[in-house]
This record gives C-alpha cells, structure tokens and sequence, in this order.
C-alpha cells in the first residue's frame, strides 16, 4: 500500500479537493436555488420583482445561515454565481444595438451613468455615509439596478457593512424601480413627450431592465423597442465601471496598509469576470451565438443573479437594514429623482 499511495497521478489530489470543496458548497447552494425558484414561481404567477421576493424569502429563512453548515455554499452563490451572472450579461448586448440611437443618446447615457456615480458619492459623504455606499446606489441608478449593485459590490473591500449597504441598495432600487414604471409613463406624457423620447426616458431613467420594459412596451411596441435598447446601452457602462471603482479600491486599499505597514495583506478583488462580460459583448455582437443557445444563456445569467441575491438575503436579517437608518434611502431616492430631471431636461432641450 506505501508503494501504491504515490502512484495516482499529480492530478488526483486536485479532485479530491474538489470533491470536498462541492460537498461543503452544495447545502448552501441548495437552498440558494430553491428560495430563487420559489421568488421566480411567486414574481410569474403573481406578479411583482422578483429580487425582491428573492430577498425577502433569503431573510425569512436567516436562521439557516446561523446554522453553519449551509454558510460556505451560500457565500459561494453570493460570490462566484453571482459573477457569472454578471458574465453571462454580456450576452444582451451588442454594439450594432447601441449604434442604432446615435452618439447623441449615447453620450446622455454616458454622462447620467457618471453623474449618478459622482453624485452619489457626494450626497452620501454628505449624509456621513461611505464611498462605497455612494457608488453602489450611484451605479445601481446609473446603470442596471439589482444587477449593477451586485457586480459592483463584488469588486469592493470584503466587508459585513458592504453586505449590509448591498442589500439595502438591492432593496432600495427594485421598490423605487418598480414605482418608476407606474409612474414615469404618466410624467413623460406630462412634460409632452412622444414615443420615441418615452422609450429613451424609460431606458434612461428606470433602474431594473424588466420594469424598463413593462414601462415601455405599456406605452407602445415602439416605446418598448427602444427603452430596451437604451438600457441595454447602460448595462454595456457597467464594464468601464467595474474597472474603475477595483483600481480604486485596490489603490485605496494600498495606501491605507501602507499607513500601517501591511500594504502587500490589503488587496482588492481582480474583476476577471469582467473580461468574462466584455468577451460575450464582443461574441453576441459578432453573431458567433445562434438565437436558441443565446436565450438559454441570457436566462441563465438571470437565474444566477436571483440564486446570488437569494443567498445575500440568507445571510443578513431585516434588522440589521432597518439600523442603516433613513439617510441610506434618502441617498438613492435623490439620486433617481435628479437622474430623471437631468433626462427629461436632455430630452427636452438638448437631443
């Protein structure tokens, strides 16, 4: 037996790890997908966002977490699921999409997607909130709502309050979504906007794409058409974005162990998934995918997204959001309502 205990090749101790490792991952990953196909069943048959759902049936079932044995599965959905979800977003977009609107629309995009992320880091330093704070609401504004404050969080310091301001963000934006589509048709129509600049409102303005396009295709198919778009064309910015708040935060976090002599123990996360991201824009718009497998994969990073938030849900509790106080929802409610005077006003007078 001596003899024969070094004869498996170099390989097999890489699959016993793994198979250890997905046995540690499974119970929590488990009940990650079942509370996501429980909120996917109650969002189609009864209506209503399903991050929401996913995040409240995560905090309903808390004590799981506190239980131990499902932790290292549910922080791997938190973390490595939601990435490829992220990933798999590539996948909606392409650059022939984008084009179609004119550089006009796409610099509004560009600068409102900026705008949210400075303002943001203004108004919640100003209300003694944190950098990170400020740019998760600014980009989950900015951007794609849920999806983007989940991307960017991943690419932020590991902490218990950026669990904690993810959540809240997540929570903050699909309520404050959800409302936009009911109200912003009427507010466009107000200020005599026709299909054509509702649709670029919707897309512009509204946080989460499912409530951009129960907004716009509500209007008309024309409206829907290009509010999908425009929106689409936000959720290309969360590329550029994400390298930019992890250079920072890598950069921060340098000179912060500097300051106490453990620069090289502070270190950033790489968002690799990014290159991920980027690769499938760049696929999807070359036609390399046919239809079919495309939409699989395209639900998919919507099933990833969900079972992520439903495993960031299970490891908070709604206590530890109501202690975040009113200042936290007040950041993301005066970043959307300047995000939709500054289009309308684009609109009106600038494209």
């Amino acid at each position: 037996m001596p003899a024969d205990s070094n004869s498996p090749d170099k390989t097999s101790p890489v699959y016993v790890r793994w198979l250890q490792d997905g046995r540690e991952i499974l119970p929590g990953l488990i009940i990650a997908t079942v509370i996501a196909i429980a909120a996917r069943y109650i969002s189609e048959h009864q209506g209503g966002p399903v991050m929401l759902y996913a995040l409240l049936i995560g905090m309903a079932v808390h004590s799981i977490y506190e239980d131990g044995s499902c932790q290292i599965g549910l922080i791997f959905a938190a973390k490595k699921i939601l990435r490829l979800g992220v990933i798999l977003l590539g996948l909606r977009v392409s650059f022939s999409q984008i084009m179609e609107l004119g550089w006009q629309t796409l610099a509004l995009v560009v600068l409102s997607v900026l705008s949210m992320l400075l303002i943001g880091v203004v108004v919640a330093r100003l209300l003694r909130r944190s950098v990170g704070f400020g740019l998760l609401t600014g980009g989950s504004v900015g951007i794609c709502g849920a999806s983007a404050a989940l991307a960017i969080s991943s690419v932020l310091p590991n902490s218990k309050e950026n669990e904690q301001n993810t959540l809240f963000t997540v929570i903050a934006v699909t309520a404050l979504s959800t409302l936009a589509m009911i109200l912003y048709p009427t507010i466009g129509q107000m200020f005599g906007l026709n299909d054509t600049e509702l649709g670029i409102l919707f897309g512009a303005t509204i946080h989460d794409v499912a409530q951009v396009v129960g907004a716009g295709f509500a209007v008309s198919d024309n409206a829907g058409e290009i509010a999908t778009v425009v929106k689409l064309m936000r959720v290309m910015m969360l590329l550029p974005v994400i390298f930019i708040i992890s250079f920072c935060a890598a950069k921060w976090l340098h000179n912060k162990g500097k300051s106490t002599g453990s620069a090289f123990e502070a270190k950033a996360p790489v968002p690799y998934f990014a290159f991920g991201f980027a690769a499938l824009v760049i696929v999807n718009s070359l036609g390399w995918i046919p239809e079919a497998p495309r939409l699989i994969l395209v639900d998919a990073s919507s099933w990833c997204l969900v079972i992520a938030i439903s495993a960031l849900g299970a490891m908070t509790t709604l206590r530890t959001l109501v202690n975040l106080g009113h200042q936290h929802l007040f950041v993301v409610v005066a970043e959307t309502l300047v995000l939709l005077g500054g289009v309308i006003f684009a609109i009106r007078f600038l494209l």
